[in-house]
């Protein structure tokens, strides 16, 4: 509807999936920058915990805003993640019911899903958003050197009462900001203006077709931000735990602040244990992206994508145990200069 029957309407839909998509490039690498950092330890758990709630309602939001298109992979996507809950023993199939409105996807789906998305959740992800910046400002930001500037010295050209290694939010942080938005923009206009699909990965070719209930498409997947948690939900071959260590990959995250025991913060003051580690996780959790994107047919993929889903939580249940293990360099007492 949007890109036949609305004036510009393949200008807002182009923008709208690219800003989606470039956000959560910026969310991944915003949370792969706090587990490097070490920005869940103490005293920033209640910052972690938040910012965590903020991935899972903007999941959320996603999936909601991916079914309002009405496109053959929006149908049948909808139609695979709603039945996940049919997994649930006794209230499963009446709980998919439920959510859906309807034995299959359809208007009382969309009313309810364009609902949420409009405005249910964005006031939810409002309110998330500001307490997640309370609680930064009442424990302040971590830096690279995971230095706690609270503990030091006192006073700083701005202000003498603040720590003498802090820089006021606004002109810096405004102004940094500010260009990595701006950046950021620039390749959202080169993608919207000359590949607006990026090649299948920001919209799926399926969904350009109207969804049609009897013809299944040859192939279905998430778009690519949900593709690791679909790739462990797909190569474990029974459902039910299938679903249990899908929903577990996110919600170990959770758990981080308590299971690192590490006595520095930062990956740079960590010993190579910890380095070899985080580039476990990245690759591991990259690769399940890169096979939750594809067929699922070939059975060397689905052997590589237990492996992968094996170190993806072998590297948060062993973490009180490495972190411990790994020798830590001295933490030096102010922030320090890395030329």
């Amino acid at each position: 509807y949007i890109m036949r029957d609305v004036e510009w309407g393949w200008l807002i839909r182009y923008m709208h999936s690219t800003g989606a998509s470039l956000f959560f490039i910026v969310v991944y690498l915003h949370m792969f920058r706090g587990l490097i950092y070490g920005s869940y330890q103490k005293p920033r758990e209640l910052v972690w915990i938040l910012g965590m709630l903020i991935y899972l309602v903007l999941m959320a939001e996603a999936f909601m805003g991916y079914v309002l298109p009405w496109g053959q992979m929006s149908f049948w996507g909808a139609k695979v993640i709603i039945s996940l809950f049919g997994a649930i023993p006794v209230i499963g199939n009446g709980l998919t019911e439920w959510i859906m409105g309807d034995y299959l996807p359809g208007d009382a789906t969309l009313n309810r899903f364009f609902a949420l998305h409009v405005i249910a959740l964005p006031l939810v992800l409002l309110l998330l958003v500001v307490l997640h910046l309370g609680a930064l400002h009442e424990v302040g930001s971590n830096n690279p050197d995971g230095v706690d500037i609270k503990k030091g010295p006192k006073g700083n050209r701005w202000d003498p009462s603040k720590p003498a290694d802090g820089i006021p939010f606004h002109p810096y942080y405004t102004v940094k900001d500010l260009v990595g938005v701006g950046f950021l923009l620039i390749i959202a206009a080169f993608i919207i203006f000359f590949a607006p699909a990026f090649g299948g990965w920001f919209l799926e070719h399926d969904n350009f077709t109207e969804a049609n209930r009897l013809v299944t498409p040859a192939h279905i997947k998430p778009v690519w931000y949900y593709t690791p948690y679909y790739a462990m939900l797909r190569v474990i071959p029974h459902k039910l735990s299938g679903v249990i260590v899908m929903f577990a990959a996110i919600a170990i995250l959770f758990l981080v602040p308590w299971l690192d025991k590490a006595k520095a913060k930062s990956v740079r003051y960590r010993g190579w244990i910890s380095k070899v580690a985080f580039g476990v996780l990245a690759v591991s959790f990259v690769w399940l992206g890169k096979i939750g994107a594809g067929p699922g047919t070939d059975p060397v993929e689905t052997q590589i994508g237990r492996v992968l889903t094996f170190l993806y939580f072998a590297f948060f249940i062993t973490m009180p145990i490495w972190t411990k293990l790994d020798k830590s360099k001295p933490v030096p007492e102010r922030v320090t200069t890395h030329d």
